[in-house]
């Protein structure tokens, strides 16, 4: 293992790995512990070597981004998704040529597609997972912490050649090449700060106007807080405390340390900051209130359509079943939903419903397009 720190070790890693037809990555993050979501920690391995790249220390990826922007040497992450929002948002990283072992796992039926998981099946090797909520933005990192970031990459390479194997030997190799491709061209950007996250909150739908004013004031300055810490939000106050305060409404510090689920230590902290966000909601005049928005209203029912998208339900399950694979992973509710409504004759014509994969197609297309016809002979 190769702890990397300067600019001249990284770029020797980069010589070093140029030749490697195959790299597998994987990276770590904040998230959990501070509120700017920021890679703290690259690791990198081939078959024989392993390199942790300190982010922190470095504060850039020019000189191994290349590689992983090679079309000639194979990425292979596992559930590669965040770590590729990541690696392009902060590094400008677009990773190619990918073999994502979660995904290949789901392709060929595993009931269990956890790294851990796939490990222990295909390997023999128990990984130990007692670090998953580790603060990876502390410096400097324990011995026990670097060699747990290891073992996420170590045994990639050796996954990635049985998972290969057995999607060769079932024919989907090329299903998992089409995920894949799709997950490379997957949008990277990390969307902007929503000014109406409070409003998605668990347990505040009884809230009136004046009340989500007050959720809305509390929310943004926990955000503002958590920000300037660098801390994760939860660790100023939990969304119940808030919500709490905010149907509430106290106005003093005696109401305060009154409300119930408001922590005692909390009301003393930040006294001054919940009775002033609260302040500011109840001198809003009526016409700047919040409001929650109300979705659109739900469609009248329609028997027959739900009958159709019955029917292919149940051709879904029963290929699902044939073909060894997690039903909604093979096509999902609103999918089926939208196949019922495209009145597609052909299987071809398949192809134009919202995200449809060609290996869908050839998985269930036939089958799907037949209980089309038939519904539309009645």
């Amino acid at each position: 293992m190769h702890y990397v720190s300067k600019a001249a070790e990284l770029g020797r890693v980069a010589g070093e790995l140029r030749q490697a037809p195959l790299i597998a990555v994987d990276t770590e993050a904040a998230g959990y512990h501070r509120y700017h979501d920021r890679i703290c920690l690259v690791q990198l391995s081939d078959r024989s070597r392993h390199y942790l790249i300190d982010t922190l220390a470095l504060q850039s990826l020019d000189a191994v981004g290349p590689l992983l922007e090679d079309p000639a040497i194979e990425t292979v992450f596992h559930d590669a998704d965040y770590d590729l929002r990541l690696l392009a948002r902060d590094f400008g990283v677009r990773v190619r040529n990918l073999f994502d072992t979660k995904l290949a796992a789901q392709l060929l039926g595993e009931p269990a597609f956890g790294l851990g998981a796939l490990v222990e099946k295909y390997l023999g090797i128990q990984l130990d997972k007692k670090h998953q909520r580790a603060d990876w933005a502390q410096r400097p990192l324990p011995p026990d912490l670097l060699a747990y970031a290891v073992e996420d990459t170590r045994h990639l390479p050796a996954l990635r050649d049985r998972l290969h194997a057995e999607l060769e030997r079932r024919g989907r190799r090329h299903w998992a090449d089409e995920e894949f491709r799709l997950r490379e061209q997957a949008t990277r950007e990390v969307a902007a700060a929503d000014g109406n996250a409070y409003l998605r909150l668990k347990n505040m739908r009884d809230l009136q106007p004046r009340q989500l004013a007050a959720l809305r004031e509390l929310h943004a300055w926990r955000e503002a807080t958590a920000s300037k810490r660098d801390v994760a939000p939860f660790r100023i106050t939990g969304n119940d405390v808030l919500i709490a305060i905010a149907r509430a409404l106290p106005t003093d510090r005696a109401a305060l340390n009154a409300t119930s689920g408001v922590p005692p230590t909390i009301a003393e902290r930040y006294a001054a900051d919940l009775l002033g966000g609260v302040a500011r909601a109840l001198a809003l005049p009526l016409d700047q209130l919040p409001s929650r928005q109300r979705g659109p209203a739900r469609p009248l029912t329609d028997p027959e359509f739900d009958r159709l998208v019955d029917r292919l339900k149940g051709a879904r399950d029963k290929a699902a079943d044939e073909l060894e694979l997690d039903r909604g992973f093979l096509m999902p509710r609103q999918q089926l939903e939208d196949v019922a409504r495209s009145g597609a004759r052909t299987p071809e014509e398949l192809l134009a419903v919202p995200d449809m994969r060609r290996w869908q197609v050839e998985a269930i297309g036939a089958r799907l397009v037949e209980v089309l016809a038939r519904a539309a002979a009645r």
